[in-house]
């Protein structure tokens, strides 16, 4: 499960020497837009030499690369796939067509080096009008993808919206993308809060992206990782409650009843399915046996 994505810029040394001590479920080698044009190479270098070795826990290392239609995305991905991280992130993703060629080179690689094919998924990053009226058919084009990841900047950008805090205008992005994920079986990621010092802010806005499906959210500065965290892992009230609804619905199945109430309110199936999930959930994080 990944509740917190941590930026880190991939032509800083310092970061990502001390990525794996920051609290984040995972950590995003950023090649793309924390990167100048001229510091491509360096950056590149020094994240492969972090993942050759640092002692990072490879499920927990994503790579962001340069879009496809740039010279670096080719060699971002010859130099990464063969260092075998859990999850590519391709960007400005906006039609099947790019994850199917991105998906094609990975594999050719992956075949060159004698590894199995498939290990490395990716988490195709969403910010175009484009590619959010896709997200469906992205989702499902291939089955590496992973999560969907919203990135409401360049999106914003691109549609001449005014970006907020409140995020009103990426209210139709984020149900697309948490649709789109839901309806393939994978997570849904979203945007950073990108006020650095504004730490209620980040809060309010992780636990709106939880109530809204997203099962994670990424972050570009090291102190909004414990708030999202705490955003997205289940309360003590939750779980309870959770457990409450399966005892009440396994009790009535033995007493053969086909209505189960609990405080007084029915317990139906969707409801039975939340806790379920919750749960589950609870178990992934160490909360629940």
């Amino acid at each position: 499960m990944l509740r917190s994505l941590l930026f880190i810029p991939g032509n800083s040394p310092a970061m990502l020497q001390n990525a794996d001590v920051l609290g984040a479920d995972a950590y995003i080698f950023d090649l793309e837009d924390a990167v100048s044009p001229k510091e491509k190479d360096a950056a590149r270098l020094l994240v492969t030499s972090a993942i050759k070795t640092l002692d990072f826990d490879k499920n927990k290392i994503i790579v962001r690369i340069n879009p496809l239609n740039t010279g670096d995305c080719a060699v971002d991905i010859q130099a990464i796939v063969p260092l075998e991280p859990a999850f590519i992130m391709p960007t400005k993703v906006s039609r099947t067509e790019d994850i199917l060629k991105i998906s094609e080179h990975i594999k050719l690689i992956e075949e060159k080096h004698k590894l199995d094919i498939g290990t490395i998924k990716l988490i195709p990053l969403i910010e175009t009008a484009e590619g959010i009226e896709n997200a469906y058919h992205i989702a499902s084009s291939s089955e590496r993808i992973a999560a969907l990841f919203l990135g409401a900047e360049d999106l914003t950008s691109d549609m001449q919206a005014i970006r907020s805090k409140h995020g009103n205008e990426i209210a139709y992005a984020r149900s697309r993308i948490v649709t789109a994920a839901k309806a393939c079986s994978i997570e849904a990621i979203d945007t950073p809060f990108t006020d650095a010092h504004d730490y209620d802010g980040l809060v309010e806005d992780a636990r709106i992206a939880r109530s809204l499906g997203f099962t994670g959210k990424a972050a570009i500065s090291p102190q909004h990782v414990e708030g999202i965290n705490e955003a997205f892992t289940p309360t003590s009230e939750e779980i309870n409650y959770a457990r409450n609804v399966i005892e009440a619905i396994e009790e009535g199945e033995m007493l053969g009843k086909g209505a189960v109430s609990l405080g007084g309110k029915m317990i139906d199936r969707p409801i039975v399915l939340r806790a379920r999930k919750l749960l589950s959930i609870a178990r992934q994080l160490g909360m629940e046996k």
